[in-house]
């Protein structure tokens, strides 16, 4: 309950990503938005994306001493950050976009980064 208190503070659940840890590293760790599968929202159109590709970023990050290269994740979260900024988004952040369009945008902008 904390965790989606504090995303919606920032604006929207859309943004937070979540990670679980084993801090051991002995046994897998799980990344994915805060909010989860959304499935009040499943199939509209309208999930906000970037909170997926930032749990990707922070999975990026956590491999990183396993050989990731470290750029991936600034790269992803560059792209989403981005997309904020010229409102390319979705509407729970001011955006006009639906799913498919701010995912498109985000990916777009991976390709212009690299």
């Amino acid at each position: 309950i904390l965790t989606d208190l504090s995303a919606a503070v920032t604006g929207s659940l859309g943004l937070a990503p979540s990670a679980n840890l084993d801090p051991t590293r002995r046994y897998p760790s799980l990344f994915e938005p805060v909010h989860g599968s959304a499935p009040d929202i499943a199939g509209k159109n309208v999930a906000n994306p970037f909170a997926a590709f930032l749990s990707a970023a922070s999975m990026l990050r956590w491999l990183e001493p396993n050989g990731m290269p470290p750029k991936a994740a600034a790269i992803i979260t560059e792209a989403v950050s981005s997309c904020l900024a010229q409102q390319e988004s979705t509407p729970d952040v001011g955006g006009q976009l639906s799913t498919v369009e701010a995912t498109s945008a985000v990916i777009k902008r991976l390709h212009t980064l690299q």
